[in-house]
């Protein structure tokens, strides 16, 4: 792995990955701090107020920390992707301006009133103001989500010959991409999976290892269990229907990437089997043995199950004779216009099978709680472990998703238009990109050790005990009260 284009790869994928842990967990949080709020309010019970303050402190330590990865996001683009941004500065200019103009400052400012406002403002504007930070970040997801779509899908633009850049013709073709559409409530609806995920493992936790005196707090844990659990029975349930409706989307605009998914060499003319798992050899050419379920990859590409796929080979030749025999630096040889296929296919499977198993441990969780039931015994045991394992399946899920979405592309970085090979900085030597590679890695690693760390330290302090809000019309030592709470902020 010497060459500029390899490590700037890896440089881009660890650094998004890595970014996008916090992503759906900031967007999923803001909503179901919300929520918890919100149900205080309506019922009174201190019990909702308490793990509002507690998920509170959970979402800001995630939010701080997905603000610095995020910068240093934007900041590789400009070292090792000068090419690239200097080509879609023009298409992605308004979207990505618009987005911290103004969804990342409606956030701030919300968030802001929302921290400080305790104590100073009435108790429904300030549960509004939390609602509005969620819109904020919906705002952000979908400005961000519009440029990442035009790169899978470019549209409203034409190729300026004298610069060498596309140039922005039609911003609504942009923010109304037919990839937009689908991608933007799956994104979503699995930050809500994410998010619910999370809470469910650590109220699981702590109904296991802290459940107060006499399990005097376990009622409290399991009613939020119970509210997780059903945010992630319909928030899986949309990512399914969302998904299915992305992957139609995809086999239209990015047919090369639905073939990869399922390493489909040869045209399925009707009925086009889905592999649930197959051994191949190691480039994914040749199949020994697979367990496939008969059309429904024609169902997942199409719509009806005799639809039909095309496959790599007859994909391979279409594009070489519709972009050429030499795209750049691709994976097998020059002119070779295919993804990296075990990359994709397992990816495709790990994205779907995790998010299914997600919400099918939101279901277990209804299941054993129904009826109004705190389990005991060994079903008291076994729910904790399953909502335990919960957040790592979702967050995993994720990460695959985002692999496919990206590695699926290759060898494009703007399909289509631009490849990987030409985006890359032409003056940036290998040395150096190895130097930010390997100071990105360290500077991550310490903020992984940082957000856990912290994450351990509040979890295990538990959600505080109850203390009234005081009315926004108190001074002095009663507004002091709720000192605590801006401390923790």
């Amino acid at each position: 792995m010497d060459s500029v284009l390899e490590l700037a790869r890896w440089q881009f994928g660890i650094v998004t990955v890595y970014h996008f842990l916090f992503v759906p967990l900031t967007v999923g949080l803001t909503m179901l701090v919300a929520v918890l709020e919100t149900i205080w309010l309506r019922t009174k019970n201190p019990e909702w107020l308490r793990l509002t303050k507690f998920f509170a402190k959970l979402f800001l330590i995630n939010f701080a920390l997905g603000v610095v990865t995020g910068i240093v996001q934007e900041f590789q683009f400009g070292m090792t992707w000068s090419d690239y941004s200097r080509f879609v500065g023009d298409v992605f200019g308004a979207p990505l301006a618009i987005e911290a103009l103004l969804a990342f400052f409606l956030e701030s400012t919300f968030l802001g009133l929302w921290i400080f406002g305790w104590d100073k403002l009435p108790r429904a504007l300030h549960n509004a103001c939390m609602w509005i930070v969620h819109l904020g970040t919906l705002a952000s997801s979908w400005f961000i989500l519009a440029a990442n779509s035009w790169m899978q899908h470019p549209v409203g633009y034409k190729f300026n010959e004298v610069t060498g850049r596309a140039e922005l013709t039609d911003f609504w073709a942009v923010m109304f991409n037919k990839v937009q559409l689908g991608t933007f409530p799956h994104v979503i609806l699995a930050a809500y999976l994410t998010a619910a995920a999370f809470m469910l493992g650590i109220l699981g936790w702590l109904y296991m290892r802290r459940p107060g005196t006499d399990g005097s707090e376990r009622p409290m844990y399991r009613r939020g269990m119970v509210l997780a659990a059903w945010v992630m029975v319909f928030s899986g349930v949309g990512v399914a229907v969302s998904g299915d409706v992305q992957g139609k989307i995809m086999t239209e605009v990015q047919p090369m990437k639905m073939a990869a998914a399922e390493a489909l060499w040869e045209t399925s003319d009707s009925c086009a089997p889905f592999s649930i798992l197959t051994i191949g050899t190691r480039d994914g050419k040749h199949e020994k043995w697979a367990l496939e379920v008969p059309c429904v990859l024609s169902f997942l590409g199409t719509g009806t199950f005799d639809g039909k796929v095309e496959g790599i080979y007859d994909l391979q030749e279409k594009y070489r004779s519709t972009y050429g025999a030499t795209p750049g630096e691709t994976y097998y040889s020059p002119g070779d216009y295919t993804p990296n296929i075990p990359v994709t296919y397992w990816t495709f499977r790990w994205m779907m099978g995790l998010g299914v198993v997600g919400g099918l441990v939101g279901l277990a969780v209804l299941w054993l709680t129904r009826r109004g039931r705190t389990p005991t015994g060994f079903v008291g045991r076994v729910l904790p472990a399953l909502a335990i394992s919960a957040p790592v399946m979702v967050l995993l899920g994720n990460s695959m998703g985002w692999i496919f979405t990206e590695m699926g592309r290759q060898p494009w970085v703007v399909f289509g238009v631009l490849t990987t090979a030409n985006g890359v900085s032409p003056g940036v030597e290998p040395w150096e990109v190895w130097m930010s590679l390997l100071g990105f890695t360290a500077l991550y690693a310490v903020l992984a050790v940082i957000e856990v760390g912290l994450l351990i330290k509040y979890v295990k302090k538990a959600p505080d005990p109850f203390v009234e809000p005081p009315s926004p019309s108190l001074r002095g030592s009663e507004k002091d009260a709720d000192e605590p709470m801006n401390f923790a902020y």
